[in-house]
């Protein structure tokens, strides 16, 4: 199904990017922790700070060998209202920040408003770090230790969220969504660890590392080489992995994306004086617009939106893909 809509103008602006999410493949199963109680460490993840006084939000800062900072990444775990007295089981939303200076999981979830947007609404939102520009990826260096932010999130995270939340564990009880990095960072996951989740959204998330002579590679490796890697990079200079590459370009694996729910928006006028703006937005609509051909091409339905504006999310596409998600996951019981 392809769909646009031209509306809404209460456009929220944000720096630097959205998220979206993970998950870990397999069983049709339920987690089983209890309906009140706290979190414990496992799957290498070891609690170092916690917040579980917010009947909603709950908050974990944790150590890892995968991440090598103090003082460690951290998660936002988003409760639906009634999960404290329900006992029901609920699906999952993975939602994973965008990149830049000052872009986590907490200004994600501040600026847009998660908490508002979820109220009422029968699912849990993970909002994970993803690194100020991670790009949801092991580097193939680092100068500045382990940031392996794809491991913490698929090996790590999921399982331990499937292990201490009523969670779905399994295909369908789990979506990944991103803004910015974070959407393509749902892209890559989704296809990537394609048994872990049934919907995938990307708000102006770049769908191809390799379109304009690879202008997406190369922004990953610099902008993680300023910011997180102290001169290493996630996809090697000055020649490329390729198989990393190959393996985590969206448009490179189109069958994968069968039989989810594919959500798209993009931006079609970016602030002509904005050149970050322009730039990013400019090459989101063409990558998305080239993704969508191939996705028409395989005969895999999916959901597009262009939209004016630029390089931010939407908030009604949001509000409108959060409810597309709880609608093609599995039903709180």
């Amino acid at each position: 199904m392809s769909k646009h809509r031209l509306n809404r103008r209460t456009l929220l602006k944000t720096a630097g990017g959205l998220t979206a999410a993970i998950a870990l493949g397999g069983g049709a199963f339920a987690a089983t922790a209890s309906a009140a109680g706290t979190a414990d460490d496992g799957f290498g993840l070891t609690i170092k700070e916690r917040d579980e006084n917010d009947p909603r939000m709950w908050y974990y800062r944790f150590a890892t060998n995968a991440i090598g900072w103090n003082p460690g990444p951290a998660v936002n775990v988003l409760l639906p209202d009634d999960y404290h007295t329900s006992g029901r089981t609920y699906p999952v939303l993975y939602l994973l920040h965008g990149g830049g200076p000052g872009q986590d999981f907490i200004t994600f979830d501040r600026d847009l408003r998660i908490r508002d947007l979820t109220a009422g609404k029968p699912l849990i939102v993970v909002m994970p770090d993803g690194g100020q520009a991670g790009w949801y990826s092991n580097p193939v260096n680092s100068n500045t230790g382990p940031r392996n932010w794809e491991t913490f999130h698929i090996d790590q995270l999921l399982r331990w969220v499937d292990a201490n939340f009523r969670t779905y564990a399994e295909y369908d009880g789990r979506a990944v969504a991103g803004f910015s990095m974070g959407g393509f960072g749902a892209l890559k996951y989704a296809a990537k660890y394609h048994g872990h989740f049934a919907s995938v959204s990307a708000h102006s998330g770049p769908p191809s590392l390799r379109r304009d002579n690879g202008a997406v590679a190369h922004w990953a490796n610099a902008s993680s080489a300023a910011l997180d890697l102290a001169g290493g990079t996630i996809y090697g200079v000055p020649l490329w992995d390729e198989a990393r590459v190959n393996a985590d370009n969206p448009v490179q694996n189109i069958e994968r994306y069968r039989n989810k729910r594919v959500f798209l928006v993009a931006g079609t006028s970016p602030d002509p004086v904005n050149w970050f703006d322009t730039i990013n937005e400019n090459h989101v609509l063409a990558g998305q617009r080239e993704f969508r051909a191939l996705l028409g091409d395989a005969g895999i339905p999916h959901e597009w939106h262009e939209e004016p504006g630029g390089h931010f999310v939407r908030p009604q596409r949001l509000t409108d893909d959060i409810n597309g998600v709880i609608a093609r996951l599995r039903k709180a019981a």
